[in-house]
């Protein structure tokens, strides 16, 4: 792919901005910063309107910790292509790690809108929910997320822990439980679930 990518560098702006793009978003994948780094900034440079340009721009900022300039790439990326999900959805995580949670869950519920069933972003705005320590918007989000996912034990037991939280030792170990006929190597589930047959 790589190689294949690269004999479209020589040609005119567009499509040079286009390979550009792939192969910064490859080397990102593999983790070689400083290559996805110079043709992110390439593909940028030969098509400054190129959402996807701005958005591998972007993740190579935010990789390197510098995320107030990422969110300006993102934003960027979103003021050329408001229906970019990549962009909205980084912004999103980006927020999440400047601290600045209502507006990262701002960005989530807008793409909810956009991508209705997806467990990423259901995910996403079932665990800033959690980081405002709001139990029952949590458990809200997570059952529809269980509705897109109905076999992930990770969920699962995110469910049977809030729902202990709150006291509700039925809802609890049933999520438990069922998190446990999915993965029946979790530790902190077999704990929990030896303590509540002991009760």
């Amino acid at each position: 792919a790589l190689e294949t990518l690269k004999m479209f560098e020589k040609k005119d702006s567009r499509v040079k901005s286009a390979a550009a793009t792939n192969l910064s978003f490859l080397y990102y994948l593999e983790n070689e910063l400083a290559q996805a780094t110079n043709y992110a900034d390439l593909a940028v440079n030969s098509d400054r309107y190129n959402p996807a340009a701005l958005t591998n721009k972007g993740n190579t900022v935010f990789a390197n910790g510098d995320y107030e300039k990422a969110a300006e790439f993102y934003k960027e990326a979103l003021r050329n292509d408001s229906s970019c999900t990549e962009a909205l959805y980084n912004l999103g995580l980006t927020y999440k790690k400047l601290n600045r949670i209502d507006e990262a869950l701002d960005c989530f519920l807008k793409l909810h809108a956009i991508l209705r069933n997806s467990a990423q972003v259901l995910h996403q705005i079932a665990n800033i929910y959690e980081i405002m320590e709001d139990p029952n918007q949590a458990i809200e989000w997570l059952l529809q997320l269980i509705s897109a996912v109905p076999t992930d034990p990770h969920v699962l037991s995110k469910l049977g822990k809030l729902y202990d939280n709150e006291g509700d030792k039925s809802q609890a170990f049933h999520y438990y439980y069922e998190s446990y006929r999915y993965f029946p190597s979790n530790i902190e589930v077999i704990e929990w679930l030896g303590a509540y047959y002991i009760d």
